[in-house]
């Protein structure tokens, strides 16, 4: 099988192993094995530190060995490399590499193993040596294995991050390499000293004296703003070019290059950027891994979970909500490769979780391709042999050459392989709706306490509330905001959007002057980009946008007298009480949950949609040929958090004003995936019991995706989705 042939089919592998590698004739039974399934891809993770153990002394033949075998079987190979495990001599030729910690001292750190982390932080590649190290080390591997055609793909940085505070106890880095190349980086963005000056409100005197914060304890200040943003955006977009452009330069078959983050960074704007380092961004997902967030409705605080509420988040939260994120960060029509996918039971030390059913594994892959994935890359094939993942994650256990989960994910592969014109090509028919993320609101909220965690959470539930009301969602970043993207949508939101630079307000504005509509939690703009509160404690463009000037801010109680989020008061009088603010005009006989803020305002020209007593507390205004809505709460906490059905019919009451209809059967919600002629309709019963809905077909052939019986009358299907199931439709002409 070759890199063309293999284009045309759905990409279902999994990894094969992790270091200390099993014996070969092991790691060859357990791909024939594969085959015999219908997999038709084997990831193998190569390691630098074991491939070039001595500086120009390089060891391919296992992956060869290895190459080769999987071509014997017709089988495509995902090459994943590890340059964060680098090899001893790397430290011993440039001690200057190792990463600073934020206390000034070198991370004397070098994992031996993949294990912990796969070698993160691993070097500074901001030293120009050892970047030129690791470039040569990549040219070689790609010019030595890049002559399989059977080699597919490859993946330049697997989980893309450092994780230095959870590996080595300390954020990295602050060496003297990464310290010029800040300051590089601030003269492209400011131009001069005098326009950082300006824009930081500061006067430095030369650009050695521009240096980050080094105390613990942040502050929002602007340099902790724009060193968060270029250790959060730029050094790894560094690397990932970097790495991508050798392999490119050494590839005679030009294959695809990713990477893949271990999850979509929900609120920042990151996933943007490093999706256009390479061909496309991809994702793991371990939907098992934790179903709730502490905030979450049902999160049991060291507790029991209740199975219909975890299973459903894991579903939601673990599938749908990530790879809806990744996707949307992907230049269009790229594929959307889930690149690690849990196989088996999540197993960390001591600690063993859920073993997945063949059910698990149903549910989580279909809501997978529902989201828009194209390839799906189990993690791993065969149960762990490290201490600290013992005997965890396979699709088959120690021993053994099949599971209930491994039979259940090879006859799903080989479904969506029937269809591989529909899967395993970017067929997402688009959205109208999307959430706008902001990497500098993601930046200033960091540093802002509690911000830190209302901004992804607000993101996370305005998604949660979309896809209850079976609306499905894009993320648009603010850095994206050009005509050509931002005019497909019909309406945009903007989850807690505390901070705003007025380029980026004034652009959302030309959007809606020009027909279409967007949505706004309250106090957008409050802070500038750059850490300074704004008078009058909005934006001034979004001021106008809206018609309105603030009239009132104060933090709201949470129902029952919960305090999930809330500080506790300093004093008397701090807090309003929990209440439901009433839907007024537009939004008459509705009402929405206040949480966190409860915002008022005084109008100009606008109209009053949502009142808190006496007092507006949202207001809608024509602008343009569009429309601008601004609620006075924090609307998508609602959707995790207090749930409730009021809450839900007013969102959906608004997205109805809007234009937007969901696409939901019933109590089933609905997903495409769509190309000329031929659809899958993707549906989700989230209920614990069985539904049954009426499907008008409109002259489509159908048949159900796994061969399971469908009860048709003409152009109706009578179709029964079982409690917590998802059941894929294929249509076509």
């Amino acid at each position: 099988m070759n890199t063309q042939q293999f284009a045309k089919l759905f990409p279902l592998g999994s990894h094969l192993c992790r270091e200390p590698m099993p014996a070969m004739s092991e790691l060859k039974r357990d791909m024939e094995n594969l085959k015999r399934h219908g997999f038709n891809l084997v990831k193998l993770q190569e390691q630098w530190a074991a491939d070039e153990p001595r500086e120009g002394h390089y060891d391919f033949s296992r992956y060869e060995e290895l190459i080769e075998h999987a071509a014997r079987l017709d089988m495509g190979v995902y090459l994943g490399l590890t340059c964060e495990q680098a090899p001893g001599w790397l430290w011993r030729l440039f001690p200057d590499c190792r990463m600073v910690g934020r206390n000034g001292l070198p991370i004397v750190y070098q994992a031996q193993t993949p294990l912990p982390a796969d070698g993160k932080p691993g070097p500074c590649y901001d030293h120009v040596g050892a970047m030129q190290a690791q470039t040569r080390f990549i040219t070689k591997l790609v010019s030595t294995l890049g002559k399989y055609e059977n080699v597919v793909v490859w993946n330049t940085w697997q989980e893309v991050a450092y994780w230095a505070d959870g590996i080595v106890g300390q954020p990295v880095c602050y060496c003297e390499h990464t310290l010029q190349a800040f300051r590089r980086w601030l003269r492209e963005r400011y131009a001069d000293l005098d326009g950082l000056n300006r824009a930081w409100n500061m006067r430095y005197g030369g650009w050695e004296d521009v240096l980050p914060n080094r105390h613990a304890a942040r502050s929002c200040c602007p340099q902790d703003i724009d060193w968060g943003y270029f250790q959060d955006n730029v050094r790894p977009a560094y690397t990932l070019s970097a790495r991508a452009e050798a392999i490119r330069a050494a590839d005679p078959y030009g294959r695809p290059v990713f990477a893949h983050k271990a999850q979509a960074t929900i609120g920042s704007g990151q996933d943007w950027a490093y999706a256009r380092c390479q061909d496309f961004l991809g994702s793991s997902a371990y939907p098992a891994w934790g179903a709730l967030d502490k905030w979450d409705d049902g999160y049991p605080g060291g507790g029991r979970y209740e199975r219909h509420t975890a299973l459903v988040s894991e579903l939601w939260n673990g599938v749908a909500l990530k790879y809806d994120y990744i996707r949307s960060s992907n230049p269009s029509g790229a594929p959307v490769w889930a690149a690690e996918f849990q196989g088996g039971p999540v197993s960390t030390s001591f600690h063993k979780g859920r073993v997945p059913s063949a059910q698990d594994i149903r549910r989580w892959m279909l809501t997978a391709v529902g989201s828009g994935v194209t390839a799906i890359s189990f993690w791993v094939t065969r149960a762990e042999i490290a201490a600290d993942e013992l005997n965890g994650f396979g699709l088959l256990d120690s021993e053994g050459d099949t599971t209930p989960r491994f039979e259940a994910a090879a006859v799903i592969g080989q479904a969506l392989n029937r269809h591989a014109d529909l899967f395993a090509q970017p067929a997402w028919p688009g959205a109208e709706v999307a959430i706008v993320v902001d990497e500098s609101n993601y930046q200033v909220c960091a540093l802002l306490g509690r911000a830190a965690e209302h901004l992804p959470y607000s993101v996370r539930g305005w998604h949660r509330l979309l896809w209850d009301a079976g609306i499905p969602v894009d993320f648009i970043a603010a850095s994206q905001l050009d005509p050509q993207q931002v005019n497909r949508y019909k309406v945009l939101i903007l989850a807690f959007p505390l901070s705003m630079s007025e380029q980026v307000a004034q652009q959302l504005a030309r959007y809606v002057e020009q027909g279409s509509t967007l949505i706004s939690d309250a106090c957008p703009g409050r802070v500038s980009e750059h850490g300074f509160a704004n008078r009058g404690e909005l934006s001034p463009a979004m001021r106008a946008l809206f018609g309105v000037r603030q009239n009132g801010l104060a933090m709201v109680r949470e129902p029952g007298g919960e305090m999930r989020w809330s500080p506790p008061e300093r004093t008397w009088g701090e807090y309003l009480d929990a209440t439901m603010l009433a839907g007024y005009g537009p939004l008459a006989g509705e009402s929405l949950r206040a949480n966190v803020y409860i915002e008022t305002f005084e109008r100009d020209d606008s109209q009053p949609c949502l009142m808190y007593g006496g007092d507006i507390a949202g207001v809608v205004r024509q602008v343009g040929q569009g429309q601008a809505w601004l609620l006075g709460t924090f609307a998508g906490h609602g959707g995790t958090a207090y749930r409730d059905e009021q809450s839900l019919n007013c969102i959906s009451r608004l997205l109805s004003q809007c234009g937007v209809s969901a696409q939901r059967q019933g109590r089933l919600l609905l997903r495409k995936r769509v190309i000329p002629g031929k659809q899958a309709w993707i549906f989700t019963n989230p209920n614990a019991e069985d539904v049954t809905e009426l499907i008008e077909l409109d002259g489509w052939q159908v048949e159900d995706l796994l061969g399971e019986p469908l009860r048709q009358e003409g152009g109706v299907v009578h179709l029964l989705v079982r409690g917590l199931d998802v059941r894929v439709l294929v249509l076509s002409r």
